[in-house]
């Protein structure tokens, strides 16, 4: 059985299996499953998707397989195994064959109908009728009864259990007619309607499989991306080796043309890269020795050797995979509402249906006619379009945002995004490109190579944009570093080092502050740059009485598509707020280029999270977009968190967004998605909820028949699938 268990970051004592369910046919059956889950002792939490067949359950680590097996045999259903990737084209051939043979069988019993309307009065015979109908009843719609059977132990009900008493209510009317008035004439048999009714269904159900693959497409073509094989040098050869025998530090040879096979660093050679299926960018990027490159991307030009740094689960492509899978997995807020109902509504129309039959029964007398009446409730009532309105949506709407770069972690995240109000940015890395550099460094006494080795020798070995900056200008201007000790951060302010005799701090104004350090020596040359738009460092020495060194100064890019983000954000009718621990000078300079509605600077990573709880307290949706490990708590604290897949695994393992590219325009094109997939779930409710609401009293006053019935059932199940896969024609801004 292919299941997977995946041990919690945060708890150890916690697990996550994930298994497909075989049996379920509608929403109530989802119900009843994630019922009988949520019962088994130690399950937290049970979540089961109709459009995937699959269920997700957490649990306490000591609760094993079995013990949700059993949970789900018992409720009527069965775990399956799971299609490896790549099945679902063979499995889609041999499940249209029982449509056809069902047609084939059903139309000799429905053409002499049509001939009715135009005079004729030739029908089958009684027996030849039967024969033709009996293989539909009891061999092609054996399915039916299996699981009706199931959902009657217990003690529930679902899809098949209505429409296997509907049609055996007809089939046995016809059958008793046939027997007590077949000698005596033409008897009023009804075999057409149950026959018809079953070929509906089953056509319905193949219709609606086709449609769900589909839907999910987008993780077929990412686990197509990745090659079985990869050219390895050992001992100065080539030797091409099976994907699973590469491990890290494994030297891979990739050729033009050839996908690049394992995540890793160039190390030989240069090219250009073609990352559209991974990231959504159309145009190659460039790759040069010490450039990072991704399995599954494509090498366009030259040879490359490249280094692996992760291979299997561990490789971007399959944390792609399975934030794509967990996504399509996990249910929308607005799903819960549609369990709840489903949950009753089986039992109620069972009950219309009985109503049906006795309320024609007893007024009219003719119980042939209320037989067929409660048998057209019982089709038309179906609830499989409710079940499968949001989970097609979701699943069509993560597909095609993956598609173009964004992922999108849970359904919740994609249904909560349509009501964004606010987005709050994070500065440098995210509106910025991350990549400041040096461009003063003002020492208080004057020399400034010896200041500049004092900055430089505090922050060697760490990985601070900001930190590189200095080293970087330090080795250009050929400064002597000292050997530092004791280094260690100050979260949010800076750092603290002993070079040679002397205790620096290098830091923010907030910092000086509070060690009392007096920077009136260079603060109106500060105030000059940060009114530049520059970021402002300080160093002092507090070896004793603390006393300033100098301020380093430092500029950062905007991105070429920051503006164009905000632009899109506020013909969205979306505010932006700029949130910063940089200097209200520099945060202004950037805000005002490119017109963000409010500035908040000079922000410790704490106050992140609680600037974003005061922009939800005025009860907009916010949403935080962040790229660092100071992002993290404001990421969580958002309605929706969304990460640049360019910043640290933190701030993404934090967000329920991330952006594959490290463009702020992708912003508004996942706000854009969740719209327009939030749009397709009312879309498909109403359709579905009006289907049953028109249909179900239709059928009860005995204006639908049977068969009308059955078409009306299995087209609303197609056409809110069908609706949900126009999702995939979203193009988004191509930025």
């Amino acid at each position: 059985m292919n299941t997977t268990a995946t041990l919690q970051p945060e708890s150890l004592s916690r697990i996550d299996w994930t298994f497909p369910v075989e049996g379920m046919t509608c929403a109530s059956c989802v119900a009843r499953v994630e019922k009988a889950l949520s019962a088994v002792p130690g399950v937290g939490e049970a979540s089961v998707n109709l459009a995937t067949e699959m269920a997700t359950v957490k649990a306490d680590k000591g609760v094993a397989l079995d013990l949700l097996r059993g949970a789900v045999e018992k409720a009527g259903y069965s775990v399956g195994l799971a299609a490896a990737p790549g099945a679902a084209k063979g499995e889609a051939a041999n499940e249209w064959w029982p449509v056809a043979v069902s047609a084939a069988l059903s139309l000799p019993l429905i053409i002499p109908m049509f001939g009715m309307l135009f005079g004729s009065g030739w029908m089958l015979p009684g027996w030849l009728q039967l024969a033709l109908a009996t293989p539909v009843q009891f061999w092609l719609g054996a399915r039916f009864y299996r699981s009706g059977w199931r959902a009657i132990k217990a003690r529930a009900g679902n899809m098949d259990l209505l429409v296997a008493l509907g049609t055996s209510a007809g089939y046995g009317l016809s059958v008793y007619q046939l027997l007590v008035h077949g000698g005596h004439g033409m008897a009023h048999l009804y075999f057409e309607a149950s026959a018809v009714v079953i070929t509906l269904v089953l056509l319905g159900k193949w219709l609606e499989t086709r449609a769900k693959r589909q839907t999910t497409e987008a993780i077929r073509a990412l686990n197509a991306l990745r090659p079985e094989t990869a050219r390895v040098r050992r001992n100065g050869q080539d030797v091409e080796l099976p994907i699973g025998q590469i491990a890290k530090d494994d030297l891979v040879v990739v050729r033009p043309g050839e996908r690049v096979p394992v995540d890793g660093v160039v190390v030989e050679g240069a090219s250009q890269i073609d990352e559209s299926l991974i990231t959504g960018e159309s145009l190659p990027v460039a790759k040069h020795e010490g450039d990072k490159v991704t399995g599954g991307s494509v090498n366009a030009e030259g040879l490359l050797v490249v280094k692996t740094t992760a291979i299997g689960t561990e490789s971007t492509l399959a944390r792609i995979v399975r934030l794509v899978e967990s996504a399509q997995a996990k249910k929308a807020p607005i799903q819960r509402l549609v369990d709840k109902v489903s949950e009753v509504f089986v039992p109620i129309v069972i009950g219309i249906a009985l109503l049906t039959l006795l309320g024609w029964g007893l007024a009219t007398g003719n119980w042939e006619n209320a037989i067929l009446n409660a048998v057209a409730v019982l089709v038309i009532a179906c609830p499989c379009a409710l079940g499968l309105a949001t989970p097609t949506a979701i699943m069509a709407g993560t597909g095609v945002a993956a598609r173009h770069g964004i992922l999108i972690k849970d359904a919740e995240a994609l249904e909560i995004a349509h009501n964004v109000k606010i987005v709050a940015f994070d500065k440098t890395g995210t509106l910025t490109e991350g990549k400041p550099e040096l461009v003063a460094a003002e020492a208080a006494d004057g020399n400034r190579l010896a200041f500049l080795a004092a900055s430089a020798s505090i922050q060697v070995g760490s990985e601070h944009p900001l930190a590189k900056a200095v080293l970087d200008a330090a080795h250009r201007e050929g400064a002597q570093l000292i050997p530092a000790s004791k280094v260690r951060a100050i979260a949010g302010r800076g750092m603290a080092a002993v070079v040679g005799q002397r205790d620096l701090r290098l830091g923010s104004s907030r910092l000086m502050q509070e060690l009392n350090v007096d920077l009136s020596a260079v603060s109106a040359r500060a105030a000059e740059l940060q009114a530049q738009g520059r970021t402002v460092s300080w160093v002092a020495d507090v070896t004793g009485q603390p006393v300033l060194l100098g301020l380093l100064a430092f500029g950062d890019t905007i991105k070429s598509t920051a503006a164009l983000a905000i632009t899109r954000l506020r013909e969205q009718g979306v505010r932006s707020v700029l949130v910063t621990g940089d200097n209200r000078g520099s945060a202004k300079a950037v805000g005002d280029q490119l017109g963000i509605d409010e500035i908040r600077a000079e922000v410790l990573p704490e106050d992140k999270a609680r600037i974003v709880g005061e922009l939800k307290a005025g009860g907009a949706a916010v949403a935080m977009v962040g790229d660092g490990i100071n992002d993290a708590p404001a990421l969580a604290a958002a309605d929706v968190g969304i990460a640049m897949s360019t910043g640290t695994d933190v701030a993404m393992h934090a967000a329920g967004v991330t952006l594959m590219r490290g463009n702020p325009a992708l912003v508004a094109d996942a706000i854009d998605i969740s719209r327009r997939t939030y749009a397709k779930i009312r879309q498909n409710l109403f359709w579905a909820f009006v289907y049953n609401v028109v249909g179900v009293p239709l059928a009860a006053f005995g204006l639908l028949s049977p068969v009308i019935a059955g078409a009306a059932m299995a087209a609303s199940s197609v056409s809110v699938v069908t609706n949900a896969l126009m999702l995939r024609r979203w193009k988004g801004s191509n930025t």
